[in-house]
C-alpha cells in the first residue's frame, strides 16, 4: 500500500458560526421562557386583583383634562397600577437589563406601550423619547425611584421628563390591608386575596423649563414628600398605624 506523505488536513468548525447560532438559539430560548414567564404571571396577579376591593380618592385628578401627565408611586407598589391602569396604551419606561425583559413583557401585556431605558443605561436617550411622547399628550407611569434604589429616594429622572415635556407630575399613595412585602431593596408589596386596596391622588407638581442643581434637589425632596404623605395616608386607611421613620415626610 502507497504511503501518503504531507500534514493530514482536518476540517476545522467555523467558530464564528457556531457561537452565532448559539446566540440565536439562546435568544430564542430566553425569549420563550418570557413570553411563558409573563403570562403565567399576569395570569396570576389578575386572578388576585379580581378579589380585591378597591378604593381610589380623587380620581378624577388622576389625569389633568390638558392632556399629558407622569403618574409616580414608588417601585415597590407597582402591582396596583399595572391593574388599575391597564389597557389604556399609557407609557412605562422599563430597565435595559436582563430582569427588565420580563418587566417588558409583563407591561406589554398589561396594554402600556414601552420604551426601554433607565439612569445607568439608555437614560439621556430614553428620558428625551419619553418627553416627546408626553408632549404629544400621553402619559407616563414611573417609579422615581426604580430600578435599583435607594427606596422611596426620588432620583433626577423623573425631573427632567418633567422639565423637557412641561407635563405635571401626579403624586400616588398605594396602600393595601392585607398584604405580602417581599424581602427585596424594594420591599415590594403584593396585596393578600380579598385585601381592601387605596390608591390616593395628589396635587400635580410642576417642573419650569429651567431648573439649576439647587432646584433639582429642592424638587426631589418635594416630590419624595409628597409620595411619602399620600402613602401614609392610603396606610393609614388600610388600618396601618405606623410609618418608617427613615421614609421622609416634612
Amino acid at each position: 500500500m502507497r504511503r501518503r506523505f504531507g500534514p493530514r488536513v482536518r476540517p476545522v468548525p467555523d467558530v464564528a458560526v457556531t457561537s452565532l447560532e448559539q446566540n440565536d438559539s439562546w435568544r430564542a430560548r430566553h425569549a420563550l421562557r418570557t413570553r411563558i414567564t409573563s403570562a403565567f404571571v399576569v395570569g396570576l396577579v389578575r386572578s388576585l386583583y379580581a378579589t380585591y376591593r378597591l378604593r381610589v380618592h380623587r380620581l378624577d385628578e388622576l389625569v389633568p383634562s390638558s392632556g399629558g401627565a407622569i403618574l409616580l408611586t414608588w417601585h415597590g407598589r407597582t402591582l396596583i397600577p399595572a391593574n388599575l391602569l391597564r389597557n389604556r396604551g399609557y407609557w412605562a419606561l422599563i430597565s435595559l437589563s436582563r430582569d427588565g425583559e420580563l418587566q417588558n413583557a409583563i407591561f406589554q401585556r398589561y396594554g402600556f406601550q414601552t420604551v426601554r431605558g433607565s439612569t445607568g443605561r439608555g437614560g439621556i436617550r430614553a428620558a428625551i423619547e419619553v418627553a416627546s411622547k408626553l408632549r404629544a399628550g400621553g402619559i407616563l407611569t414611573f417609579t422615581p425611584d426604580g430600578p435599583r434604589g435607594p427606596s422611596h429616594k426620588v432620583q433626577h429622572g423623573v425631573i427632567f421628563m418633567a422639565q423637557k415635556s412641561g407635563v405635571p407630575i401626579i403624586p400616588v399613595g398605594i396602600s393595601a390591608s392585607r398584604r405580602w412585602q417581599l424581602k427585596s431593596w424594594d420591599q415590594y408589596m403584593v396585596p393578600k386575596p380579598f385585601a381592601t386596596i387605596w390608591f390616593v391622588v395628589g396635587d400635580p407638581i410642576y417642573v419650569p423649563p429651567v431648573v439649576d442643581d439647587v432646584l433639582r434637589d429642592e424638587l426631589a425632596r418635594t416630590i419624595e414628600v409628597a409620595i411619602n404623605r399620600l402613602e401614609r395616608d392610603a396606610e393609614l386607611r388600610c388600618g396601618h398605624s405606623t410609618y418608617p421613620s427613615d421614609w421622609r415626610l416634612a
